[in-house]
């Protein structure tokens, strides 16, 4: 009898922590885990999220890594959760904005698979040019690829579908100067391709570009955002450059889909005062990032507007759809 009273009891108190999932209960200390679907930077801004929710919640949180389709690994792992909290995700925002308009099938929805809990940062990408051009800003490198006969090329890391490629089409359409891309999964080879004159211009993550910068090596001729970098502030936007172009990419936090928003808000505002830390935003500006607090509703708003901005893009360059 005891043994039947024991487990009826378990059963009682399981059920009350399922009742309670909504804001978790006091004594409740079971792990949460964020999923990383891409390494270095976002591995890196992940790992301040878990150290941030670590301390204001008092519970253990770890960083899995899940690598794999660009992020759709990690991302059909959290469609399936549960939606108690207990796993989330760090990702950029390339899988609800970018994916959707280039490939033909996914195995998820970017709306209603997921509750985007927080934005946290944004970031760009940097076009970087070598020996093989010789220019030294954007007017003369155009003026370099419109005098290629047989047609000017960039890499682009980490390859067909990122925002670099993307990048690299929007500077096309805007100059009129058509570019053929060459995809790179590491921008790390593609560094030294540009470097040794291999290859004439480069766009990946402006993080890996500086140190090349600064050495002389490669020249960083200007910035993807709205905004100038933090790593590089001497560095142009393209605008400013003289190129109509503005492109960067958010950094946030989701869970699945059906979150309670008490629960939501709780983690809200678990994260949230971690972005107002000098040595946080030290740490981000290391990687080339800079803080973009943005609420669940607001960090949906700028997907949905993100989506339409690169359906437009998408249809203008003409770029096939593949199947996921």
């Amino acid at each position: 009898m005891s043994t039947r009273r024991s487990t009826l009891q378990g059963l009682a108190a399981g059920a009350l922590s399922l009742a309670a999932g909504g804001t978790w209960s006091q004594d409740d200390k079971s792990p949460v885990t964020i999923l990383v679907g891409a390494a270095s930077s976002m591995d890196f801004t992940a790992r301040l999220v878990a150290e941030q929710l670590r301390e204001t919640l008092g519970r253990p949180v770890i960083v899995v890594s899940k690598l794999g389709a660009g992020g759709r690994v990690a991302l059909g792992e959290l469609k399936r959760s549960a939606p108690d909290g207990r796993t989330l995700m760090f990702s950029t925002s390339s899988a609800f904005a970018i994916y959707p308009n280039i490939y033909n099938k996914l195995d998820y929805d970017p709306v209603a698979d997921f509750t985007p809990i927080a934005g946290i940062c944004w970031f760009d990408v940097g076009v970087a040019t070598g020996p093989m051009t010789g220019a030294t800003d954007m007017k003369q490198l155009i003026a370099w690829s419109k005098a290629q006969t047989a047609g000017a090329v960039y890499g682009d890391a980490p390859g067909a579908g990122s925002s670099s490629h993307f990048v690299g089409i929007a500077m096309a359409l805007a100059t009129g100067v058509p570019m053929a891309p060459v995809h790179y999964k590491d921008s790390g080879v593609g560094i030294i391709d540009l470097a040794s004159g291999r290859l004439p211009v480069l766009i990946t993550g402006t993080s890996p570009l500086v140190e090349q910068h600064k050495s002389g090596r490669i020249r960083l001729l200007a910035v993807s955002g709205q905004q100038r970098s933090p790593l590089v502030p001497d560095v142009p936007t393209l605008r400013e450059a003289g190129v109509n172009v503005a492109i960067q990419n958010s950094a946030g936090l989701y869970g699945p889909a059906k979150m309670p928003r008490e629960l939501v808000e709780k983690i809200y505002n678990a994260v949230m005062p971690m972005l107002a830390k000098p040595d946080v935003r030290d740490r981000m500006a290391g990687q080339g990032m800079a803080p973009s607090p943005m609420t669940g509703p607001q960090l949906a708003a700028s997907l949905a507007d993100e989506r339409k901005r690169f359906e437009a893009l998408v249809k203008a360059s003409g770029y096939v759809r593949e199947d996921a």
